[in-house]
C-alpha cells in the first residue's frame, strides 16, 4: 500500500474521530422533550442566558457573517475583563423582515450578574423565559431555503393538530462550520402548550 493512500485513509478515520471528541465537550442548552410527534417535538425550555446582536440582515448568510464575529468576539475576550467564555451549542437565528438577530447561549455555570458585560455595545445579555417549543430537525449545511422548508413544514404540522404558534421560527445551529460530517440543525418556534 502505498504512503500517501494510507495517510488518507487515516485521515478519512481520524477527521471524523476528532470533530465527534469536540462535540462531546461543548455545553447543549438544555431542554426536556414533553411529546414526540412523528415529524416534530414539543420542547420545554427552561429560562437561560444569552448573549444577543441584532441585525438589520434579511438571510443567512448576512446575518451568519455579521453576527458570529460579534458575538464570538465577546466570548474570546473582548469583554471588561478580558474573560475567556466557553462556546456552547446551538447558534440561534431569528431571521426576519423587521429586525434579525443571533445569540449564543452562555455555559449554565453562569448567572447574569457573573458574566462580563461586553465591550461591544451591539451585544447584549439577556435572560430568556421559560417556553415551550416545537422542533424539526434536518441536516448537512443549512441555507435560506432549507431553514424556510423546514419552518414552513413545521408551522404546517402544528396547524393540522390545532397547536397555536406565538412567535416567529428561529433557526439552531450546532456545528462549527469545519464539521461537515453528522451536522444538525433545527428550526424551533414558540408555542401554547400546556403540560
Amino acid at each position: 500500500m502505498k504512503p500517501a493512500f494510507l495517510l488518507i485513509i487515516i485521515m478519512l478515520i481520524a477527521i471524523p474521530l476528532l470533530m465527534s471528541f469536540s462535540k462531546i465537550r461543548i455545553e447543549k442548552q438544555k431542554y426536556r422533550v414533553v411529546k414526540n410527534e412523528q415529524d416534530f417535538e414539543i420542547r420545554f425550555y427552561p429560562p437561560a442566558i444569552f448573549a444577543t446582536t441584532k441585525s438589520t440582515a434579511k438571510s443567512y448568510q448576512d446575518l451568519s457573517s455579521s453576527g458570529f464575529r460579534k458575538i464570538a468576539g465577546y466570548i474570546f475576550g473582548n469583554n471588561e475583563s478580558s474573560a475567556k467564555i466557553a462556546m456552547t451549542a446551538p447558534v440561534r437565528m431569528d431571521i426576519n423582515d423587521k429586525e434579525s438577530s443571533m445569540s449564543f447561549v452562555m455555559p449554565s455555570k453562569y448567572t447574569l450578574d457573573e458574566l462580563p458585560r461586553p465591550a461591544d455595545g451591539r451585544v447584549e445579555l439577556h435572560e430568556s423565559p421559560a417556553a415551550y417549543m416545537a422542533a424539526i430537525e434536518f441536516g448537512g449545511y443549512a441555507n435560506d431555503q432549507k431553514i424556510k422548508q423546514y419552518a414552513e413544514q413545521l408551522s404546517q404540522g402544528l396547524k393540522k393538530r390545532g397547536i397555536k404558534i406565538i412567535g416567529n421560527p428561529t433557526f439552531l445551529g450546532y456545528n462549527a462550520p469545519y464539521e461537515f460530517i453528522g451536522r444538525k440543525n433545527e428550526v424551533v418556534i414558540p408555542i401554547e402548550w400546556k403540560e
